[in-house]
């Protein structure tokens, strides 16, 4: 996106707005220093230091500590989130979620990543007299989550370390991952497969199966996860009847946000 200021226009909103784009368009990198800022803006360091101060005050930028350098705050992910609600997007999975439900006869969760964790944004539940307990509404840690993990598979490896290094990944249970090279492992597997399972690694007895769900550049805003107890979702089961019902709404999600497989 390209911005044209005209006469009428503010100038430190329009810095403000290229200031956003710099973050937007650079898919792998997530922070930048003042100098690398003011070099890509064409702004003195002093204006783009003063820009970041505002925008932090406000929430919309925030500085890590361990690097000073900066990086989108939680204030642009509330306004995405706004914008995506206003847009409907629940409204828009939530027919197919209710496909794959008829199809599978398991809970269905559509769920996002923020900062490391999972927030479950919505779940279709199954007719099963015995459920997997609802996590909607809850933070859970992407690292042992089929959700998490096929969202955390298209992060870069220096995205992956800002979140994981020197962070104590906690054992939920015996098959909980917690070494950092194990994971940056699994996750090259999960990226080649584009599907996740999640073998009781949150909870026991509970498995879950999960695909990305897409925007128009190819990047996952969201997964949907297949949910239920092991002894009714084997290894066969996940992959010959639930993983292409997930597969296929999943990009039917996707083909309505504009991706284009």
């Amino acid at each position: 996106m390209v911005f044209k200021p005209n006469v009428k226009s503010i100038q430190s909103v329009h810095h403000a707005l290229q200031l956003f784009e710099v973050f937007r368009t650079s898919y792998k990198q997530e922070e930048f220093g003042v100098t690398e800022l003011s070099k890509t803006l064409g702004l003195h360091k002093n204006n783009v230091f003063r820009l970041l101060a505002t925008l932090s005050s406000c929430g919309y930028i925030e500085q890590n500590p361990a690097t000073e350098n900066y990086r989108l705050g939680i204030g642009i992910f509330n306004l995405g989130q706004k914008f995506i609600n206003k847009l409907g997007f629940l409204k828009l999975a939530r027919p197919f979620m209710e496909k794959i439900v008829t199809e599978v006869r398991e809970a269905v969760y559509i769920g996002i990543l923020r900062d490391g964790n999972v927030i479950y944004l919505d779940i279709v539940e199954a007719d099963h007299p015995v459920r997997v307990v609802s996590r909607v509404g809850k933070d859970v840690p992407a690292y042992c989550t089929a959700i998490g993990k096929v969202q955390l598979a298209y992060s870069s490896e220096e995205e992956t370390n800002r979140i994981y290094m020197g962070a104590r990944l906690k054992k939920y249970t015996e098959y909980t991952i917690t070494s950092l090279p194990e994971l940056k492992k699994h996750l090259k597997e999960v990226a080649v497969n584009d599907y996740a399972i999640d073998n009781q690694e949150f909870e026991k007895e509970v498995r879950c199966m999960a695909v990305p769900v897409k925007d128009y550049l190819g990047v996952p805003v969201a997964a949907i996860s297949v949910a239920g107890p092991t002894y009714r979702m084997s290894e066969e089961r996940l992959m010959d009847e639930i993983l292409p019902v997930a597969r296929k709404y999943a990009r039917e999600i996707s083909k309505r946000l504009g991706y284009q497989s």
